[in-house]
């Protein structure tokens, strides 16, 4: 599937969705998405970092975003995400996954953002949630904290051991 979502991006150019899971080494990505918005509005990267804005479009965008990336392809384990009221809450009994809609990468200056009514969901390759670090200095299975909206305190979600996974182990 990783092979076939290349050849695409190949033959028609960078997508207008991202599978982030398809990704090798995904902080990368994510470093080249924040090079290209600091080069734009020349700002020195060291204070750019994402806001994420999780959409209602499930897996397909018409076009590109102006600043950012939009990614697919997480997983939500020990919560879900409520497509009605668009924040996280409880998981629904006896589904440990939920797929999380497209997310929206947006670039901007750390110092500007507010980080209120938010869980900082980590994000990891496997559920193993553990890894080594490599020679780039990052760790082999953490990716990236995500912002996701919340109507409960962090605690609430950290007691449930909730994260983002990049795939699934079946």
């Amino acid at each position: 599937m990783a092979a076939t979502y290349r050849l695409e991006w190949i033959d028609n150019g960078p997508p207008a969705v991202f599978w982030l899971s398809g990704f090798y080494f995904t902080q990368s990505f994510l470093t080249g998405v924040s090079q290209n918005f600091a080069r734009k509005h020349t700002i020195p990267i060291d204070y750019i970092g994402f806001q994420f804005q999780v959409l209602k479009q499930e897996s397909s965008m018409d076009e590109k975003p102006e600043d950012g990336a939009y990614v697919r392809g997480l997983f939500l384990e020990g919560a879900r995400w409520d497509r009605e009221r668009m924040v996280i809450a409880e998981s629904l009994p006896k589904i440990l996954f939920d797929p999380l809609p497209i997310i929206w990468l947006r670039p901007g200056q750390s110092a500007d953002f507010l980080h209120e009514n938010v869980y900082e969901c980590p994000v990891y390759k496997t559920s193993a949630r553990r890894g080594t670090l490599s020679t780039t200095g990052h760790s082999t299975n953490y990716v990236l904290p995500i912002e996701l909206p919340s109507d409960r305190p962090q605690k609430h979600w950290i007691n449930r051991g909730v994260a983002c996974l990049c795939q699934l182990d079946d």
